[in-house]
């Protein structure tokens, strides 16, 4: 068997050979080596299918699918030994590259769910397919020499310019990464590949001139050193040829532009291959020529069949989109190319290029690519076009007829044809470049484009929205001011100057005492004070400028106590009733026996009746008696008091007990309940009760 880490290209194996099976030595890479397994060709669904052939289809699918599945289960040496060597695998991965649908073909759209999912399993076996075919290397044990790689692909035509090309059309959507990989290690490998792209892009170049020959045109760049055939002038146009032609050739250009794109668009390498051809100016000059000869020939030829004129015309405008993308992505991968040939003779292209890729950036990027050259002529004449285009992508369409002239217009029409609204006639005039003729004659023998028949033939003239007034949707903070002329339609002039005030100076300013004036009778009635006034029997004190004097009303504010009955958890009259003092009290024995009697039930303990001479007590006394009281109040509510605490301990050294410890954690998880730690609360609480001046 091979040996391990020696390429496949190097590597022998010894089989058995003949009825007596003797032993032989073959390369690795052989043709006796090869399984012997026809690989059947792609056949594609026909739009029209009936049953029985959407079941061939799938049986025939089914064989293809299993085939492909069988190849990449084998392992590298015999993978190889089948590719290089099996002509029907190579056939068979052609033929569905050839007929496998494309994007915009109706046999992309499967008719039924088993249809879609055999489709999308087989798509998913050949890429797999040339996927492995692309690598070099699978493993650390199996691989092959890049040269040689680089040697069997390219002589046994594994790839080529046009499979690659295949390739991105088919599988670039969703795996461009991996193409891009796959693609790029093929040139790498072989670099041959450069010289055939180069002959391939000639062959674009080629395939344009058909296009041209064709429709009847001569494109500038193409044909500029060769004498025009005599044979030109009696070639048919675009407008002349047969149906058949003109749906092939849109057929065939929209297959050649979406190709090229794609390719592009996977592996941007390979645009200076094109740059050095002048691709992008011929594709200019090509798009400026035939573009709107086709457009002309799809939208007013008469079709007996009106979906294949929509699908004409689909065509063509995605190979419209397909070449301004060419373009771009030409202008993106240029480095110090010459632009001189850039953009002559294309404001037709540069409209449609402008309204996708700003032309601003791709200036940007000439000032990247070529800091030291400076900007002459050339980047003149393109800046000017590209001013003039994008001011014409601002204004957007422009209408060559004024709005008399559009007005006239309309009134023929309607003149004639009264049942049509003005909006369908604004729309055909505009397709038809405001011949009225031409819109007439299409009307009356029903051969409209395509967009036009969609259009309601009653639909009004659109009406141009108002913009909202600016004044009405204003938000100021001056609105409805002596000032705002918006709101008001008198205003005084005359406290509406500009600059200095006429007539007016600092010094007449400090000399006008009017404001002092104003004041004065304000102050008048204070410069007069009288001690007595004299009132006469039977007038009234407010006569007089004097209010009448209540004493009545003042006494009873005298006796009213102002917030004493306030709701205050720290409010004295809450805790205990108003008390006169002893030796403020008048009164017999009993009255002060009856007191102390009820203040005794209320405390529950009798107290010592104190002597009359015996103001100052003793405050131990006072203290104690003060202590037993709120013990017995505590006892009476059912109030457990807290056990005393121990924070001190012992001396620094000997250890403290459980309960020391205990204690001093409490201490200081409480701490700011108590002391001069809620000084601020309590300060404010004073504050709000007037106790403190604020």
């Amino acid at each position: 068997m091979a040996c391990a880490r020696v390429p496949l290209d190097e590597q022998e194996v010894t089989e058995p050979r003949g009825p007596l099976g003797r032993e032989r030595t073959l390369p690795a890479l052989h043709p006796d080596r090869k399984e012997e397994r026809c690989f059947v060709p792609y056949k594609p669904l026909p739009n029209d299918s009936s049953p029985p052939q959407v079941e061939e289809f799938l049986e025939h699918a089914k064989f293809m699918a299993e085939d492909l599945e069988w190849l990449l289960a084998l392992p590298h040496d015999k993978f190889w030994c089948q590719v290089v060597f099996d002509e029907s695998l190579q056939k068979c991965l052609d033929s569905y590259l050839c007929h496998a649908p494309r994007g915009l073909d109706p046999a992309s759209l499967p008719s039924s769910p088993a249809v879609a999912d055999m489709q999308r399993t087989l798509h998913r076996a050949v890429f797999m397919t040339f996927l492995r075919m692309a690598t070099h290397k699978e493993s650390k044990e199996n691989f092959l020499t890049p040269a040689v790689f680089g040697e069997i692909i390219y002589e046994n035509f594994l790839f080529d310019i046009p499979k690659i090309l295949d390739l991105c059309v088919l599988f670039g959507k969703g795996n461009s990464q991996l193409l891009h990989k796959m693609i790029d290690n093929i040139f790498t490998q072989q670099p041959s590949y450069y010289s055939d792209l180069d002959e391939t892009v000639t062959s674009v170049l080629q395939v344009f001139d058909t296009i041209l020959e064709r429709c009847g045109l001569q494109c500038e760049g193409a044909t500029a050193m060769e004498p025009l055939k005599l044979s030109a002038h009696s070639q048919p146009t675009a407008m002349t040829m047969s149906q058949q032609d003109l749906v092939d050739l849109v057929l065939y250009l929209c297959d050649s532009t979406t190709t090229i794109h794609a390719f592009l668009d996977i592996f941007p390498a390979a645009c200076s291959s094109f740059q050095s051809h002048g691709f992008l100016n011929r594709l200019a000059s090509f798009y400026e020529t035939v573009v709107p000869d086709m457009e002309k020939a799809v939208r007013k030829r008469n079709f007996d069949d009106k979906g294949l004129q929509e699908d004409l015309w689909k065509r063509v405008s995605h190979s419209c989109r397909r070449m301004v993308e060419i373009a771009h992505l030409l202008l993106q991968h240029t480095s110090k190319w010459g632009f001189d040939r850039l953009f002559a003779s294309l404001l037709r292209f540069l409209s449609d290029y402008d309204e996708q890729f700003p032309i601003a950036d791709d200036i940007s990027l000439l000032q990247q690519a070529l800091p030291v050259i400076p900007l002459d002529l050339t980047l003149s004449l393109f800046l000017s076009v590209c001013v003039f285009v994008c001011a014409c992508v601002v204004q957007g369409a422009l209408c060559p007829v004024s709005t008399a002239e559009l007005e006239s217009l309309l009134s023929c029409i309607r003149d004639l044809l009264p049942d049509l609204g003005e909006g369908f006639l604004l729309a055909c005039l505009q397709e038809y470049d405001y011949n009225s003729e031409l819109v007439i004659n299409n009307i009356l023998e029903d051969r409209l484009a395509p967009n036009l028949e969609k259009l309601d033939r009653s639909m009004p003239r659109p009406v141009k929205e108002e913009l909202p007034d600016v004044l009405s949707s204003r938000s100021n903070v001056f609105d409805d001011d002596e000032f705002d002329v918006f709101h008001r339609d008198q205003v005084d002039k005359s406290r509406i100057w500009r600059g200095r005030r006429k007539g007016e100076s600092a010094r007449e300013m400090l000399n006008d005492k009017q404001h002092i004036a104003e004041q004065r009778a304000r102050y008048q009635t204070y410069e007069t004070v009288v001690d007595e006034v004299v009132v006469e029997p039977g007038t009234s004190a407010a006569n007089y400028g004097l209010d009448d004097y209540d004493d009545e009303y003042d006494d009873t504010y005298d006796i009213n106590q102002v917030g004493a009955n306030d709701l205050d958890q720290d409010s004295l009259l809450n805790r205990r009733p108003f008390t006169i003092p002893q030796v403020l009290r008048t009164g017999n024995k009993q009255d002060l026996d009856n007191e102390e009697s009820e203040e005794e039930e209320e405390t529950g303990q009798v107290l010592t009746e104190i002597p009359m001479d015996q103001f100052v007590q003793d405050p131990a006394l006072l203290r104690e008696r003060a202590e037993a009281r709120r013990a017995a109040m505590q006892q009476r509510k059912g109030y457990r008091p807290e056990p005393p605490t121990n924070v001190v301990g012992k001396p620094k050294g000997q250890g403290q007990t459980l309960e020391t410890y205990l204690d001093r954690r409490k201490k200081e998880a409480n701490k700011s309940r108590g002391a001069n730690h809620n000084r601020r609360v309590m300060a404010d609480r004073k504050r709000n009760k007037g106790m403190i001046p604020s």
